[in-house]
């Protein structure tokens, strides 16, 4: 099986520009209504270095969305190894609700994505739910999270979260829900009957 070369220099910074420059665009919300060959004047390259890299729409998208993953993925494993377990999935999904809200075009752009039939896109979400799983399974090894209550019912209420997020005072009744999630996620505690005085 013949190994993928690494790109030139020059290849690997005119991709880095291209979804640099489309990242811009879905930040904006105007990935949609751009024509696709424009992406290659705003990046700065020619068109048959758009197509080289990106054959279609769909393919710069993907490839923008599976590079927002990534980096969130990263940030798991980091917070996973230099955190107590509990503190990590609390950073974590802290830190999710301010990225949805530093780059909220870019959230609607990924949500309008998520609803076509992109294996890629399922497959790129999965990683997604997999750090989060591993990071809620580091808690429950701890003692710390209840075990009844897997990663998939976390992903859905970040998915409600993020398609929620224009709704007026969208920001603190984020951080509203994902307080209720992290306290829901507890262990029961044992409750200690009140010290009675003579």
């Amino acid at each position: 099986m013949n190994a993928v070369k690494p790109l030139r220099a020059d290849a690997r910074r005119n991709r880095e520009a291209l979804l640099a420059k489309a990242r811009e665009v879905f930040d904006a919300g105007g990935f949609f209504d751009l024509r696709f060959d424009d992406f290659a004047e705003l990046a700065g390259v020619g068109v048959g270095t758009l197509y080289r890299h990106f054959p279609s729409r769909e393919a710069l998208a993907e490839a923008v969305y599976h590079g927002e993953i990534d980096a969130l993925c990263q940030r798991a494993r980091r917070l996973a190894a230099t955190l107590p377990a509990e503190e990590a999935l609390a950073t974590f999904l802290r830190g999710m609700i301010d990225h949805i809200d530093a780059h909220q075009g870019l959230a609607r752009t990924l949500a309008t994505l998520m609803t076509t039939d992109s294996g890629a896109l399922a497959e790129t979400g999965q990683a997604l739910e997999q750090a989060v799983t591993d990071l809620v399974s580091a808690a429950v090894q701890d003692g710390v999270v209840r075990d009844d209550v897997g990663a998939g019912a976390v992903m859905m209420a970040l998915h409600g979260i993020g398609a929620a997020h224009d709704r007026p005072g969208w920001r603190a009744e984020a951080d509203g829900v994902i307080t209720l999630v992290l306290d829901g996620l507890l262990r029961p505690r044992s409750v200690q009957a009140p010290t009675r005085t003579p």
